[in-house]
């Protein structure tokens, strides 16, 4: 089981992703503890679909960077990356206005591979919006051969 690691911070995190569909998005690293993660995404008509209503790119977006910035915080010692390798998303109600929240919670914390879930909320009301899991491939360096 992997744990947190102590040379990754919220501050990091959201740093790194300030000039990446992260940061263009707004989304926004609020809490990092063991075996969760937890941000939010205000939503401007860039997060919004053609018939008025959230995109569900956009959720999924949310979700997706909440479990990639927790599996990069629970990295095992000597991992270089990941890489997603799953995912999938059940979309449960919409909001054309606000916030919304994500809570990324680990289910697989293995050497190989991490499982995570998350929850996407109004953040008003704390409604539920979608379920999101997905699947990372933990990365190693390669070997050289001879």
């Amino acid at each position: 089981m992997s744990l947190l690691r102590s040379d990754i911070s919220i501050e990091l995190l959201n740093q790194q992703g300030s000039e990446y569909l992260p940061g263009y998005l707004g989304i926004v690293i609020l809490s990092l503890a063991p075996n969760t993660l937890s941000s939010r995404m205000p939503i401007h008509k860039l997060h919004v679909a053609p018939n008025d209503f959230l995109h569900a790119a956009s959720v999924v977006a949310l979700a997706d960077t909440s479990c990639g910035y927790a599996t990069i915080a629970h990295l095992p010692e000597g991992a270089q990356s990941f890489t997603t390798i799953e995912l999938k998303s059940n979309h449960l109600g919409t909001v054309k206005e606000g916030s919304v929240a994500c809570t990324a919670t680990a289910q697989h914390l293995g050497r190989n591979t991490q499982v995570w879930d998350a929850v996407v909320t109004d953040e008003a009301s704390g409604r539920k919006l979608a379920l999101f899991r997905c699947t990372q491939m933990i990365l190693w360096p390669k070997t050289e051969r001879r």
